[in-house]
């Protein structure tokens, strides 16, 4: 029998252009995966992946990058949101830029998208089978793993309240091997010398957020949590189990960035990083016994 490959995609907000530029290149080369898991950004995505949308994730972020709407802190004072959820999780999918929902909700790839449970802190994954082609339940899982805390608002899950999905399990290769992947190829959003910092907002966090003890313990966790799972990606690295393709360049992109040509140029770097890893990444996916 032949192993099972799974697709990891990392968050970051608007440094998910890179992953769009890595994502773009495997559209174009036809190379999809059974199973694919992103959280935040990388679930935002990882959509337009799945439903074979050329250019759609380019699009839809560093063309809209400077739409007034789209990242603001007018947005903050009007609905508790610096991003523009409404125009992002719905003017666009389903009016400026319509998602293909057919082709989605069709796909045979398993698909998980991870949240984060408030209350306890922990992950929360929902997989496209429990959506079941329903437009909003989809809508509210994809807004919640992107619904990041002091910027945007929890939503509700079927009468659970969730947050992005990168506060509990910013990359999640634990769950990717936890559901049967054998091998994982992990597409980061930041280069090999990144580590996460102390959280250092404990007492902001625990003001705002005094209903949800869980959701201020996921938040100083993160360093953590985010640390051991890049040392796991490395041993997995080193055992033949994981393929890794991160930004070979320092390219100064925030979480919020709205300069098109930083954006443009990160896209850009996600697709030659694509081709210059393309004949490794071939190699190491052929089929292996196990």
């Amino acid at each position: 029998m032949t192993d099972r490959i799974g697709l990891v995609l990392e968050g970051g907000g608007m440094r998910g252009v890179y992953t769009a530029g890595v994502l773009e290149r495997f559209l174009e080369r036809e190379l999809f995966f059974s199973y694919v898991i992103g959280v935040s950004a990388g679930a935002c995505n990882a959509v337009s992946y799945l439903s074979r949308q050329r250019g759609r994730n380019r699009r839809v972020t560093v063309d809209f990058a400077d739409h007034p709407e789209y990242i603001s802190f007018k947005n903050w004072f009007k609905s508790g949101s610096v991003f523009g959820m409404d125009l992002i999780f719905d003017r666009i999918p389903n009016v400026i830029d319509p998602l293909d929902y057919d082709r989605l909700f069709s796909i045979t790839e398993t698909f998980v998208m991870g949240t984060t449970d408030p209350v306890d802190g922990k992950p929360a994954y929902y997989g496209n089978r429990e959506w079941t082609a329903d437009r909003s339940a989809f809508a509210a899982i994809i807004r919640a793993s992107s619904s990041l805390p002091f910027f945007a608002p929890g939503v509700d899950i079927g009468g659970r309240l969730m947050y992005d999905g990168g506060v509990a399990d910013p990359i999640p290769v634990r769950k990717a091997l936890d559901d049967g992947c054998d091998r994982v190829v992990v597409v980061l959003t930041k280069d090999a010398s990144y580590r996460i910092k102390p959280f250092r907002r404990r007492r902001i966090a625990q003001l705002l957020y005094k209903r949800y003890p869980g959701l201020v313990d996921a938040m100083i966790r993160r360093e953590r949590v985010y640390n051991e799972t890049m040392s796991l990606i490395g041993q997995l690295e080193q055992e033949g189990r994981a393929f890794v393709i991160r930004p070979t360049d320092k390219l100064p992109v925030g979480r919020m960035e709205r300069d098109k040509s930083k954006l443009e140029a990160l896209y850009e770097l996600g697709l030659s990083d694509t081709d210059e890893s393309f004949e490794a990444l071939d190699a190491w996916m052929r089929p292996r016994q196990v």
